[in-house]
């Protein structure tokens, strides 16, 4: 004895009807409320959804047979038990009524590669070739899988490729449990073997060898994405995702990149950054830049120069560029011979006059070694924990 009929009233069955009757009764009536054929009969048709959604689950069923709609409403939490009415009517048929259906609107999965490019590339701009292997739908059968009629829907899960389990963790508690069809193995559809596509064996597509022409601009950058709409794997009733290809930029031996600035390091004697010097710019371009320090022009270690418009292009403005920025390592020499001191003490500003206070210390300078320093830190704190371990508890004994 069932506590209410509704639902059995409104798909016009009994309450001991079979799932055969179930889906007849459900197939009739949706479509003839569906709202592509009756506009005006949305409330009807979304009645039709929820009645089949119930009683076509054994769970479901069962819980409506024992306490009515409120019981499944408080088992499922308070929140909506019901499923969208398209939804249930696209697993139903399969997405293929009035030319609408989720499978077709959904879309392929997006396909990520990395292209390494060097910094003379990101600067100049160039073109490469990149070879894929992606799926196209098989020509000999156009993506049926085999011959034309003997596609059969999967009866397990209506054409979904889904199928949805509920289970009653307690009173008043639903769980609802989505999984790949095992029957299709999530493909919607059934073939006879002896009816599938010599050529793609029933899969609908086959592997096929792509050449992208992957055109890098001047002034893109790393991680930068270029985008080929369309071109991934496609599938039947799936829009094909998209080929993304990211930029990585590869390390210059001599520039170092920082937005449109270019950065290098120049090494200087001791006698160019005091006297002036000349040095040749080899640009990422090929072109030689001369750069000129004048005598009486001094150049400190650490310095920071630039010249304008020579660094990176700007992306899609590839007439304005950034600036290259020279960082200037001035190098001394190791030891100074006695014999020109008194010239350089000449040449160069007196030092500065220094009072030693009474009772001060002479002290010796030494060259520090940071790696043997860390090795002496290492043994001192190795001693520490040595001599701190010998304080602990000890076991008597008898």
């Amino acid at each position: 004895m069932v506590k209410e009929t509704t639902f059995y009233d409104v798909l016009g069955v009994k309450p001991g009807c079979t799932q055969e009757d179930l889906k007849k009764a459900y197939r009739k009536l949706a479509l003839k409320y569906h709202p592509d054929k009756n506009p005006n009969e949305g409330e009807k048709f979304k009645q039709i959804s929820q009645a089949y959604e119930v009683l076509s689950n054994p769970e479901k069923k069962r819980i409506y047979d024992q306490g009515g709609e409120q019981a499944l409403k408080e088992g499922g939490g308070g929140g909506n038990v019901f499923s969208s009415p398209m939804d249930i009517f696209d697993m139903f048929f399969g997405g293929g009524f009035g030319g609408r259906g989720r499978r077709r609107e959904r879309k392929g999965q997006d396909v990520i590669h990395h292209l390494s490019v060097s910094l003379e590339e990101l600067y100049k701009g160039t073109v490469r070739k990149l070879a894929l292997q992606k799926n196209v739908i098989c020509d000999k059968c156009e993506g049926i899988g085999g011959k034309k009629g003997s596609v059969e829907q999967c009866t397990t899960c209506h054409g979904s490729g889904m199928q949805v389990q509920i289970q009653q963790l307690g009173p008043g508690m639903l769980q609802h449990l989505q999984s790949i069809c095992v029957d299709c193995k999530g493909q919607g559809d059934r073939i006879n073997p002896r009816d599938r596509c010599k050529q793609c064996g029933g899969r609908k597509t086959i592997r096929d060898r792509k050449i992208l022409e992957v055109h890098v601009d001047p002034g893109m950058v790393h991680n930068q994405r270029i985008v080929f709409a369309g071109e991934g794997d496609q599938e039947p009733d799936y829009e094909p995702g998209d080929i993304m290809i990211v930029l990585e930029e590869k390390e210059h031996e001599i520039f170092k990149r920082s937005r449109h600035d270019l950065i290098m390091r120049m090494q200087l004697e001791l006698v160019e950054a005091l006297c002036g010097f000349q040095k040749v710019i080899r640009t990422l371009d090929g072109r030689d830049l001369v750069i000129t320090s004048y005598p009486g022009s001094v150049v400190k270690h650490g310095d920071l120069k630039c010249i304008l418009n020579e660094g990176m292009p700007i992306y899609k403005d590839p007439f304005t560029h950034g600036r290259l920025i020279i960082q200037f390592v001035v190098n001394f020499p190791k030891s100074t011979d006695p014999s020109v001191i008194s010239t350089l003490e000449q040449c160069l500003p007196p030092r500065e006059e220094v009072i030693i206070p009474e009772g001060a210390e002479d002290c010796s300078l030494m060259d520090l070694d940071p790696d043997q320093e860390v090795k002496r830190r290492e043994q001192r704190q190795a001693y520490e924990e040595d001599e701190g371990g010998s304080s602990g508890v000890q076991c008597a004994t008898n």
